[in-house]
């Protein structure tokens, strides 16, 4: 079985740091995952008057959600919470109410930063918003990265074998527990 994963990236950077640890990720992978970026960059503003009715980005992201197996979040720290892009776009799912796109969705949070302490309280953030929406999220390992120029090339490649195998193990925790929250809760046929 491939196991097809939608991911978000929290920045709308164009030089965005986590950006470039998702194309690691990507690539550091087991090869039974399949990986497709959910865009945010084109999405209005939440709002519930758009619940009858949602504009093509959103329907877009839903629709790209509902073909996903899993969700890796990607998150920079914004003034020690979450970007309110990727906050935004997670409004967008999980509405209207009773069609959550999360709702027992196999998940993982990691993140990147030049600070030391990576994008811990970012993640933490994101679990609260993750643990509401009813996401089954991958507690462990935690993942701060404290990324440091030259470790991961624009193209994803790693050059610090100490950060390439911390991600592979990641990654590979994060394979099994996508397989083992399928087995007990299969996603729904699209």
């Amino acid at each position: 079985m491939t196991y097809q994963i939608g991911y978000f990236v929290g920045s709308l950077s164009s030089t965005s740091i986590n950006r470039t640890l998702s194309k690691a990720l990507v690539a550091l992978a087991p090869r039974d995952m399949k990986f497709t970026e959910i865009p945010i960059r084109d999405l209005p503003l939440y709002s519930p008057d758009h619940d009858a009715a949602y504009p093509p980005e959103a329907q877009a992201l839903k629709d790209a959600l509902a073909a996903c197996d899993g969700v890796l979040f990607v998150t920079p720290e914004y003034n020690r919470s979450i970007p309110g892009a990727l906050k935004n776009a997670i409004d967008w799912a999980s509405r209207p109410w009773g069609q959550n796109s999360f709702d027992h969705m196999p998940a993982a949070v990691i993140g990147a930063s030049i600070g030391s302490i990576g994008t811990a309280v970012a993640q933490q953030s994101l679990r609260g918003v993750l643990s509401f929406c009813n996401a089954r999220q991958m507690t462990a390992p935690e993942a701060y990265i404290h990324l440091k120029p030259g470790a991961i090339a624009d193209d994803g490649e790693v050059s610090d074998d100490g950060l390439a195998q911390i991600l592979t193990d990641f990654m590979q925790e994060f394979r099994l527990h996508t397989e083992r929250v399928l087995t007990v809760i299969p996603r729904p046929s699209s």
